[in-house]
């Protein structure tokens, strides 16, 4: 009549594992053996009984383990979403493509088809990034 202190010694080592080691995988089946050894302890049950109870928890454990994660980003941010709406200063431009500053760096520039190039010193916006091209409009 030992078995379910064999299980929750188990289930408890586990446990102890979870927090020397990384990762949160040894938590649930450390919980699933304390559950078939107190389901043992409570009903008597045989070794065969153990094992499917065991096999069960681990089941269920291991689901609500995978729902309480915390779920992944929807979107990924890049180096670029930080870049638009921002103010730059027009260096030089050659009919709608040219260098502007933004920050303490030059970037390569295009101003939409709609616009006359800007002229140097002139204060623009960043409306979206193309690769490595900033696309402005003068800022108003």
């Amino acid at each position: 009549m030992i078995d379910w202190i064999v299980w929750v010694a188990v289930g408890l080592g586990l446990l102890i594992m979870e927090m020397l080691l990384p990762g949160v995988f040894m938590m649930w089946l450390g919980l699933a053996a304390i559950g078939a050894g107190l389901l043992t302890f409570g009903f008597g049950f045989q070794f065969a009984a153990q094992v499917i109870s065991f096999g069960i928890l681990t089941v269920i454990s291991l689901a609500i383990g995978l729902r309480l994660r915390r779920p992944l980003l929807e979107v990924m941010h890049t180096e670029k979403d930080g870049l638009v709406g921002r103010r730059a200063t027009a260096l030089v431009f050659e009919g709608r493509d040219g260098r502007v500053r933004l920050g303490d760096t030059d970037w390569a520039a295009r101003v939409p088809p709609d616009l006359d190039p800007p002229d140097p010193g002139a204060r623009m916006k960043v409306e979206r990034v193309d690769g490595t091209t900033l696309i402005v409009r003068p800022d108003l």
